[in-house]
C-alpha cells in the first residue's frame, strides 16, 4: 500500500490511506482557528523555519486523523514542511522510545496510540505530561469532550490527549450462513466453540481493540467479583478464557488478520467491536451480510485513541505539535474522524454530528449503519478500560496463561 507521500506503508491491519480533503477544511485549519485556553504554562517558541515531523501510528489511527494533519500542514506551511508517517505494532513502541531516549536522540515527534500503547508508555514514563505542563496551549478539555471521551481522557493520566472515541464492545460478529443460532450468553459461546473447534477466533488483546474489549468485557458478562481487578477479581474470566482457548487454533497478532479469516471463511465467528464492524464491511474486506450480536449482561467497554508526545522531542517541534493538537480538537478536524466507520462514531468532542462529516462519510455510514446500535449506546452501561498498570498486568497474564496455550 502506498501512502500519500509515495513511500511504502508498513501497516499490517486494515488502515487505508485517507480520502482527498474536501474544499474548505484546510482553511479551517489555519493557525489560531481555536481560541487559546487561559493558563500559566509557557510553550517553547515556534520555529523560525518550517520543521519536519515524524509520526508513528501504533493503532491504525491514520485513517481517522491523517486528513486533519494534512489540512493543518496545508494551512500552515511556515510551521511544517513535511510529515513522515510510519506504523508499528503497539508492543514495539516502548522499546523503540526507550532506546531513543537513552541515546538522547528522539526522532519520533508524535505517537498515535490506543489504550494499549498508552498504558505501556505511562508505565514506562515515556511521554511528556502534556495536559498538566501545557494546559494553556490546549482547549478546556472538560468543557469540549463528550462524557465518555472525558472518562477516557482520565486514563491518560495527563500524559496524552484523547482525539477519537468509540463505545466499542465487546460484540460478537458472525457469518449468518454458518452460524444459524448465534450465541446469546457466554455459555452459548463456549458451547458453540466446543461444537465447532477452530471456528471462533480473536486477536491478541495487547495489539487489538476488539481483543482488549473482549478481555475486559467478560468480567461484566460473567459476573466476576471485581471487573476492575484482573489480579484478584477475575477468577471466572481467566478460567473461561482458558477453557474457550482449548477450541481456538491460534491468536492473530492484529485485528486485520481476524477480519480476513472471517471473510475468507476460515472462521465463522469472532470477537469484534463497533468500529471493526463498520469499517471492514464498508471497505469490502468483510461481506456486507455479516451480522453482530451481544452476550447477556454485557457492558460497553469504551475505547479511545490518543496523541502523546515522547519526552526528548525538540522544543521547536513541541511548539508546533501543541498547535497541531489544538487544531485536532476543533470541530472541523473532529468531523473528519467519522471516516469510513473505523472508530464509529469517532469524534471525542461534543456537538459534532454526522452532518458535519464529509459527504462520502455520511453516505457510507448511513448505508452500513445498524439502527439498533443507537439504542444499545443509550441503554447499555458504559465502563472505562482498566487503568494503565492493571491493563499491563492483564495483557501479561493473558499472554502467559491464555495466548501461549491456544488449542490446549
Amino acid at each position: 500500500m502506498q501512502r500519500r507521500d509515495g513511500t511504502k506503508s508498513t501497516m499490517t491491519d486494515l488502515a487505508t490511506t485517507r480520502r482527498a480533503l474536501l474544499g474548505g477544511i484546510a482553511g479551517a485549519a489555519a493557525l489560531g482557528a481555536t481560541a487559546p485556553h487561559a493558563g500559566a504554562a509557557t510553550p517553547p517558541p515556534l520555529p523560525a523555519s518550517p520543521v519536519e515531523l515524524n509520526v508513528i501510528d501504533v493503532a491504525g489511527q491514520l485513517q481517522l486523523t491523517q486528513g486533519a494533519i494534512e489540512a493543518f500542514v496545508k494551512a500552515n506551511p511556515k510551521l511544517i514542511s513535511k510529515v513522515a508517517f510510519s506504523q508499528a505494532p503497539a508492543p514495539e513502541l516502548p522499546g523503540k522510545l526507550k532506546a531513543q531516549q537513552a541515546a538522547g536522540r528522539v526522532d519520533i515527534d508524535l505517537v498515535m496510540t490506543g489504550t494499549d500503547g498508552l498504558s505501556a508508555g505511562i508505565d514506562g514514563k515515556l511521554f511528556i505530561p502534556l495536559v498538566t505542563d501545557y494546559a494553556a496551549q490546549l482547549p478546556d478539555l472538560k468543557s469540549i469532550y463528550l462524557p465518555g471521551a472525558l472518562k477516557m481522557q482520565g486514563l491518560a493520566e495527563n500524559q496524552a490527549v484523547c482525539v477519537v472515541f468509540c463505545p466499542a464492545g465487546p460484540i460478537i460478529e458472525y457469518m449468518p450462513d454458518a452460524v444459524k443460532t448465534p450465541p446469546k450468553t457466554a455459555q452459548d459461546l463456549l458451547d458453540w466453540a466446543r461444537a465447532h473447534p477452530k471456528r471462533f477466533i480473536y486477536a491478541r488483546p495487547a495489539n487489538s481493540g476488539p481483543g482488549r474489549t473482549f478481555l475486559q468485557g467478560l468480567p461484566y458478562i460473567l459476573g466476576d467479583k471485581d471487573a476492575m481487578d484482573p489480579k484478584d477479581g477475575w477468577d471466572k474470566t481467566w478460567a473461561y478464557l482458558i477453557e474457550l482457548g482449548k477450541n481456538i487454533e491460534y491468536y492473530p497478532t492484529g485485528t486485520g488478520a481476524v477480519m480476513k479469516e472471517l471473510a475468507e471463511g476460515s472462521r465463522d465467528m469472532i470477537a469484534s467491536h463497533v468500529g471493526w464492524d463498520f469499517n471492514p464491511r464498508i471497505l469490502g474486506v468483510v461481506p456486507k451480510e455479516a451480522e453482530v450480536g451481544t452476550l447477556a449482561g454485557f457492558h460497553w467497554v469504551t475505547d479511545a485513541q490518543y496523541w502523546a508526545i515522547p519526552k526528548g522531542v525538540a522544543p521547536d517541534h513541541l511548539a508546533v505539535l501543541l498547535e497541531l493538537t489544538k487544531y485536532m480538537l476543533s470541530k472541523p478536524a473532529q468531523a473528519m474522524t467519522y471516516d469510513k466507520g473505523y472508530f464509529y462514531p469517532g469524534p471525542a468532542v461534543k456537538d459534532v454530528p454526522l452532518s458535519m462529516a464529509p459527504a462520502d462519510s455520511q453516505k457510507l455510514i448511513e448505508e452500513y449503519n445498524r439502527p439498533f446500535y443507537a439504542k444499545l449506546f443509550e441503554d447499555v452501561p458504559s465502563e472505562v478500560p482498566l487503568p494503565a498498570d492493571k491493563l499491563v498486568y492483564a495483557f501479561q497474564r493473558w499472554d502467559q496463561q491464555v495466548g501461549s496455550r491456544a488449542g490446549k
